[in-house]
């Protein structure tokens, strides 16, 4: 049997809508990975980014469980020594909705340069509107 190679222009990318709303983070973080990579395609190649788009709205109401909400810590560093900062979901929640979901699905992904093209593909407004109608993205239809 042969195997065939796809490139990226063989293969037509597609634009999804995911609403946020009363969905857990986690689960939700898993299928916008996957479709990111491109898993759902019977063409999935893992050294080629064949994964589609995917816009989040409503990203301020996604649900946690259980104490997460003011437990849960997001780390960063400025670089500098003693430069470490760290925030909760909650306030997070507060200033920038959208970090939540993006740091979710980012951590899901490949930390290469494959996996950054990936992420840029992800789209995140914290409300429920955003700028992609011409795109006509097609509801994606998580299973929970």
């Amino acid at each position: 049997m042969k195997t065939t190679a796809f490139k990226k222009s063989d293969v037509k990318e597609r634009w999804y809508v995911v609403d946020a709303e009363g969905q857990i983070l986690g689960r939700m973080a898993t299928e916008i990975a996957s479709v990111l990579r491109g898993k759902h395609k019977a063409v999935f190649t893992p050294n080629q980014d064949l994964g589609d788009h995917v816009i989040v709205i409503n990203a301020e109401k996604v649900a946690l469980t259980g104490t997460k909400e003011t437990n849960k810590v997001y780390h960063r560093h400025t670089g500098y020594v003693g430069g470490i900062k760290s925030t909760t979901v909650k306030k997070l929640r507060a200033e920038k909705p959208e970090r939540i979901v993006q740091y979710a699905v980012q951590g899901m992904l490949p930390k290469t340069k494959l996996g950054n093209a990936m992420a840029k593909k992800l789209r995140v407004y914290a409300g429920d509107t955003h700028p992609h109608r011409a795109q006509q993205p097609e509801v994606l239809q998580l299973s929970s």
